[in-house]
């Protein structure tokens, strides 16, 4: 989603002419009001439901790295709760309204929505060449989300949030938006001309007059405040939390949510004023709601729902959008996930640098699986991130084609395990009391991963995906370490006592293996069924209840012993270059095939 900042009226010469509508006071908060008999009767009814959304992309330029960086976190929360059985609605799209659409249709020689269309297209390839699972995609020049965005306007204005008022400042045509003086700064044009310009974009700005409707903002401060106070998890990571609180903390003026239709007719007319068109981002926020139902049936996945954003547009959506709902009389979002940005060199991303990361070329060239995981490897929330296809293949290499991949291939392999089969495992030989043929390390390693899934979980459950992947390696690690400690090709197959030894080992790291194939679902979803289907795991067996580990070992039956593998469908990830990454595809390499 591009938003554009925000008119206030401070800073700025503005003459305000009220209408009638009177100006109620704000709504009790409502984050109070999920304590209602009749929000909890239907928070029970509907326990299971989660609703995880991505920002809608403004579509005045192709996708790139950042946008599917969004949707690959957005997908992983959703396919996440999917294996933990719940209900999950998971939403994306494309913002489609503005003056810059309205522009670039006119210069490419197109009506608006031929040329949205084309764009959004884009999206939508990416997507599903990334393997992004989304149950919706929402555009905003859709009619649902028309009536949506028109019956949300009645309600503020009908609430008396919303007044009329004229005002002059300084306004940047690129970035769509009034700016406050301090916003604005000298510059020179390409001509050495003097000019303003906005400090933040670097676009040109002219100083213009204009009338059109604002939003009580204002009236919500002290309700903003208490409720991230009251919800320290709101916004996450925490350092975003903060900059939220110190945002709320300075004057908080009204904004403007029209633009006169003479200038932008490329959107949504106010209702019941032609001459004004609803501003760009009010309209696209509503989108949230568009897909959950509103203004209908909304209430099963509005009052549990999610938003993953970018950084850059923080302020829209956990202070504006908050307000919006608060005087709507709508609950406020569970969660607001923020991440930061990818950066090449250093520097964010631009043509003007021909710095620009295609991610759907890198997909191809990496796999959509490799590309998934790298972003949620490397990927750190509250820190931009640098790429490099150097970086990527290195990391693929290690992790998904040598420690893993190796792992499964050298297990399977018919030289260590000729029967095919997910063989016993021997109690005698590796006894819950210390003895038998296992030793220090084993019992360290048996105790990780029993532990994993409950540190995975919590770490994804906090948006904190690349210390979840960061401990499913360690254990990989811990496993393969195992392995190679025993040396199980080493052992005399025609002893029964060595014969039950290697059975028990072979069987301890297919175990190993069915734990991360699981855990690995919402990240590789390709690389994971493979794995899983090698192992004969069935479908119905790969859910976050069937997450227990060696069952053997505690006791219990367990329903894998004794069963034939599933055929060999090849190398689990086939290993990449490094210095030619950028020149080939995945190829399969001697070594790998040599693992099978």
């Amino acid at each position: 989603m591009r938003f554009p900042f925000l008119f206030a009226t401070r800073g700025c010469r503005a003459v305000y002419r009220l209408h009638q509508k009177p100006f109620l006071s704000p709504v009790p908060p409502l984050w109070e009001h999920r304590s209602s008999a009749a929000l909890s009767t239907q928070l029970c009814k509907d326990d299971r439901s989660y609703y995880i959304t991505t920002p809608i992309f403004y579509v005045n330029a192709s996708p790139h790295l950042g946008h599917l960086y969004s949707a690959v976190l957005a997908d992983c929360f959703h396919r996440y709760k999917l294996l933990q059985g719940f209900n999950s609605k998971f939403a994306t799209g494309t913002d489609e309204h503005g003056l810059k659409i309205q522009q670039a249709a006119e210069a490419a020689g197109k009506d608006p929505l031929t040329f949205c269309t084309g764009v959004s297209k884009q999206f939508r390839h990416l997507f599903s060449s990334c393997n992004i699972s989304y149950t919706d995609y929402i555009r905003t020049t859709e009619q649902r989300h028309r009536e949506a965005v028109e019956h949300f306007w009645s309600v503020l204005w009908n609430k008396g949030l919303i007044y009329k008022g004229s005002y002059e400042g300084w306004y940047s045509t690129q970035d769509e938006s009034f700016l406050m003086p301090s916003q604005v700064g000298d510059a020179l044009d390409s001509l050495g001309k003097e000019i303003k310009v906005s400090l933040e974009s670097g676009h040109k700005v002219e100083w213009m007059k204009e009338e059109n409707y604002m939003f009580r903002l204002s009236a919500f401060q002290s309700q903003l405040l208490d409720w991230l106070r009251g919800n320290p998890q709101a916004v996450q990571p925490e350092r975003f939390h903060q900059a939220v609180l110190k945002w709320l903390q300075e004057d908080l003026p009204d904004l403007s949510v029209s633009r006169q239709r003479s200038r932008l007719q490329w959107g949504i007319p106010v209702p019941g004023d032609d001459e004004q068109t609803i501003y760009v981002w009010l309209d696209a926020l509503v989108n949230y709601l568009t897909v959950a139902g509103y203004p209908d049936k909304h209430n099963q996945w509005w009052h549990v729902a999610r938003h993953v954003i970018g950084k850059d547009i923080l302020k829209f959506h956990a202070i504006y959008w908050p307000a919006f709902l608060l005087g709507a009389g709508l609950p406020l979002p569970q969660v607001i996930h923020v991440h930061s940005h990818w950066t090449v060199g250093g520097k964010k991303m631009s043509k003007s640098l021909g710095n620009v990361v295609d991610p759907l070329e890198r997909s191809q060239m990496f796999t959509a699986d490799g590309m998934r995981y790298f972003l949620l490897r490397q990927g750190v929330p509250d820190s931009d991130c640098d790429y490099t296809d150097d970086k990527v293949a290195k990391l693929l290499n290690a992790e998904l084609a040598d420690s893993l991949g190796g792992l499964l291939n050298r297990c399977t392999a018919p030289a260590l395990n000729p029967a095919q089969v997910y063989p016993s495992f021997c109690p005698q030989s590796f006894p819950r009391a210390h003895g038998g043929r296992a030793v220090h390390e084993d019992y360290h390693m048996l105790d990780a991963i029993q532990k994993l899934p409950a540190v995975v979980e919590k770490h994804y459950e906090a948006m904190h995906i690349y210390k979840a992947l960061e401990a499913i390696s360690a254990c990989v690690r811990l496993t393969n370490g195992f392995v190679q400690r025993h040396t199980p090709w080493k052992l005399d197959r025609k002893n029964n006592e060595d014969q039950r030894w290697v059975d028990t080992i072979i069987h301890i790291s297919l175990e190993c293996l069915r734990i991360y194939g699981t855990l690995l679902q919402p990240i590789v979803p390709e690389a994971s069924n493979k794995l899983l289907s090698r192992l004969g795991v069935q479908p119905h067996e790969r859910s976050w209840a069937g997450l227990n580990f060696l069952a053997r070992y505690q006791g219990m039956d367990c329903p894998f012993e004794g069963r034939a593998l599933g055929s060999d469908s090849g190398v689990l990830f086939s290993r990449l270059e490094p210095h030619n990454a950028d020149k080939q595809k995945p190829k399969k390499t001697k070594k790998s095939a040599n693992l099978k």
